[in-house]
C-alpha cells in the first residue's frame, strides 16, 4: 500500500467526472442544468477535499470525499480514496469497508485488493485478508508486496508452512532477495527447524552482508543451538552495523553474563538503557548484576526507577529490599519487601510469598 499514491492529490479524480452534455432538445434543458449542477458540486467538492489532504485535514477530507460519493456512487477512485485515508488515520475497519465498495465498483484493480488485505490485517481479520492478498497476487502475480501481505496473515495464523511456500515464491520471483530467506527463516524457527533456519540466515546474510536485523536473527538462532561464541559474534557484528540497536545490546549482555563476565554485561545493559531509557530488561538485567557485584548503591537507583516503570512487579520490590538491606537501610528495605508480599498474594505465587517472608523475618532480626 505503500506504493498507492494519494490519487487524491492529482488530477485523476479531476478528469472524466464531468460528462459532456448534449445540449439539442429545449426539452431537456432541466435535466441537463440539473446534471451540469451536480457536476460542478462534483468537481467542486473534490477541489476540496484534495485542498484538505493538502493541508493534512484528514478528518475534514474524508467528510467531503463522502459528501462527493454520495454525488457519484459508481466511481471506485472515489472509495479507493477514502479508504486510503481512513487507513492513514489508523481506522482499518472503515477503511476495509471503502475498499470493498471500490472492489464492488471495480472488481479488477490488484491494488485496492492488496489495499484491503492491508486493512484486513491491520484490523485483525488474518483469514479476509489473506483471501484478498491471494486475489491481488492473481491479479498482478509480479508484485512481490501482494506475497509479503500474504506471508505475514499466514505467519500469524500459524500457517507456517503456506508462509515458507509464499515466501519461496518470492525468491522465484526475485532469486537474490535476502528479506525472502530471512522470512523462510522466521517460519522455520517457528517449526523449531533451527538448522534449516541457520542455513537460510546465513544466505540471507551472504546477500547483505550490511544488514544488522539479520546479523541479529543470526545470532538468536546460534544461541538458541547452544553456540553461544558465534552467537555473541553475530550480535557484535551487529553492533557495529547499528550500534543504537538497544536489542543487539541487550543479546550482547545476556551472554557475557552467561559467561561470567559481569562487567562486560554490565556494560552492554547499560548502552541498551541508555539507548531505550525506559526498558524494562536492560534495568532489571543491570539490578541483577549491581546486587551480584554487591554495587548496592546504583542497585536501589536502578530498581527504584524499574518501580515507577512496573509498579505492579512483586521482583522488583523484593531486589529493591535486598538492595537497601545491603545498605543497612533496614526500615526501607522492610516496607520494599512488604510490598512484594502482597504484590506475590495477589497473584498467588506462594513461592514469592514465602521469599518474602523469609527476608522480612531476616530484616527484623537484624533490627534487635
Amino acid at each position: 500500500m505503500q506504493k498507492q499514491t494519494l490519487f487524491l492529490v492529482s488530477s485523476l479524480l479531476l478528469t472524466g467526472l464531468t460528462t459532456q452534455l448534449n445540449l439539442t432538445a429545449q426539452a431537456n434543458q432541466p435535466l441537463i442544468l440539473s446534471q451540469n449542477q451536480t457536476n460542478e458540486q462534483l468537481n467542486e467538492l473534490l477541489r476540496q477535499g484534495r485542498d484538505l489532504v493538502d493541508k493534512g485535514d484528514y478528518v475534514r477530507a474524508i467528510s467531503t470525499y463522502q459528501q462527493a460519493a454520495n454525488l457519484d456512487r459508481q466511481n471506485p477512485k472515489i472509495f479507493s480514496g477514502i479508504g486510503y485515508l481512513y487507513a492513514h488515520q489508523g481506522n482499518f475497519p472503515e477503511a476495509a469497508r471503502a475498499y470493498q465498495q471500490a472492489i464492488f465498483l471495480e472488481p479488477n484493480n490488484a491494488q485496492w485488493q492488496y489495499a484491503l488485505g492491508y486493512a484486513l490485517a491491520n484490523g485483525g481479520d488474518n483469514l479476509g485478508a489473506a483471501a484478498a492478498y491471494r486475489r491481488a497476487i492473481s491479479l498482478d502475480g509480479t508484485n512481490l508486496n501482494n506475497y509479503l501481505g500474504l506471508g505475514t496473515v499466514l505467519m500469524r495464523s500459524q500457517d507456517y508452512e503456506g508462509a515458507i511456500a509464499t515466501y519461496q515464491k518470492i525468491l522465484a520471483l526475485s532469486p537474490g532477495n535476502p528479506e525472502a530467506h530471512e522470512l523462510i527463516a522466521s517460519a522455520l524457527v517457528k517449526q523449531n527447524r533451527s538448522q534449516e533456519a541457520l542455513v537460510e540466515l546465513r544466505k540471507a546474510a551472504k546477500l547483505a552482508p550490511q544488514s544488522s536485523r539479520i546479523q541479529l536473527s543470526l545470532g538468536m538462532v546460534l544461541v538458541s543451538q547452544g553456540n553461544l561464541a558465534a552467537g555473541l559474534a553475530a550480535f557484535q557484528q551487529a553492533a557495529q552495523l547499528e550500534p543504537r540497536n538497544a536489542q543487539v545490546h541487550l543479546q550482547i549482555g545476556k551472554i557475557l553474563q552467561a559467561q561470567g563476565d559481569l562487567e562486560g554485561a554490565l556494560q552492554a545493559f547499560e548502552r541498551a538503557s541508555s539507548i531505550e531509557p525506559d526498558s524494562l530488561e536492560a534495568k532489571a538485567s543491570m539490578g541483577e548484576i549491581l546486587l551480584e557485584q554487591e554495587q548496592y548503591l546504583l542497585a536501589i537507583v536502578t530498581y527504584q526507577r524499574l518501580r515507577e516503570l512496573t509498579p505492579e512487579d512483586p521482583k522488583v520490590y523484593y531486589n529493591l529490599g535486598l538492595a537497601l538491606k545491603g545498605r543497612d537501610r533496614v526500615t526501607e528495605a522492610i516496607t520494599a519487601v512488604k510490598k512484594a508480599r502482597k504484590l506475590y498474594r495477589s497473584q498467588e505465587d506462594n513461592e514469592g510469598v514465602e521469599q518474602a517472608e523469609a527476608l522480612l523475618k531476616q530484616l527484623r532480626e537484624s533490627r534487635r
